[in-house]
């Protein structure tokens, strides 16, 4: 595979975004304040800067849609020095308006998606020359790690059945440059080598969202079987 693993199955990952994204905001509503300062699962991030990173995230998208919709070019993406502002500024904020802030940007970025009538159209995303029908996949992505990051209770199960076959074919597809080990994956959805080397691939088998959460780091290689102790760098 490793390949752009389209044509992606709009009307499902719509879905599946609504619902992980009031899944994640149903979670995020109970935290205290403390809570919301507490080191989330990403190295030197708290849960707020999570949550300042999807609400920023969601902006970038819906700026995108916005302008493409209407036939002008592309964004141009926020630059690092500026991301990183943004999220330590954002991060510094208490939890009511960490909150507001994810959802006030996650229904804007629904306002943009509903606008759109013509998804073939071409956008640069990750690098890549994609059909803007990618854009939904990755925020579907982005909310689905960031949820597991957020460290709030919910693991890999939280993941509907059908989306977790997308979440892993995206992964699959970010990650066909990281120089990972040779590795071949069997699952109910997904039978696929990906990395690089000459030695004997690693053969692992499992389910499609214990795959794809240890392929992005989030879960150990206990999740899976024949992992044989590899532990893999956290996809972002």
């Amino acid at each position: 595979m490793n390949q752009y693993p389209g044509p992606v199955p709009l009307e499902d990952v719509h879905r599946w975004k609504t619902e992980l994204t009031q899944r994640l905001l149903g979670y995020t509503i109970a935290f205290t304040e403390d809570e919301w300062h507490q080191p989330a699962r990403l190295p030197g991030w708290s849960r707020a800067h999570l949550a300042t990173h999807l609400a920023r995230n969601a902006d970038e998208l819906a700026a995108i849609l916005t302008e493409v919709a209407a036939g002008r070019p592309q964004p141009e993406p926020t630059d690092a020095a500026t991301q990183r502002s943004q999220l330590e500024a954002g991060a510094d904020r208490n939890g009511l308006a960490l909150q507001i802030d994810m959802d006030a940007a996650a229904g804007a970025l629904q306002h943009a998606i509903e606008q759109v009538s013509d998804w073939d159209v071409a956008i640069t995303l990750h690098g890549e020359r994609l059909p803007l029908s990618a854009l939904p996949l990755d925020r579907l992505h982005e909310v689905s790690l960031h949820l597991l990051d957020l460290d709030c209770g919910a693991g890999v199960e939280a993941i509907p059945p059908g989306a977790a076959e997308w979440l892993l074919r995206w992964a699959l597809f970010r990650l066909k440059d990281a120089g990972l080990p040779a590795i071949t994956l069997n699952t109910e959805s997904v039978q696929d080598t990906i990395g690089t080397g000459t030695d004997l691939p690693l053969s692992i088998s499992g389910s499609d969202a214990d795959i794809w959460g240890w392929l992005t780091g989030r879960l150990g290689p206990a999740s899976v079987d024949g992992a044989d102790g590899l532990i893999l760098p956290l996809l972002s």
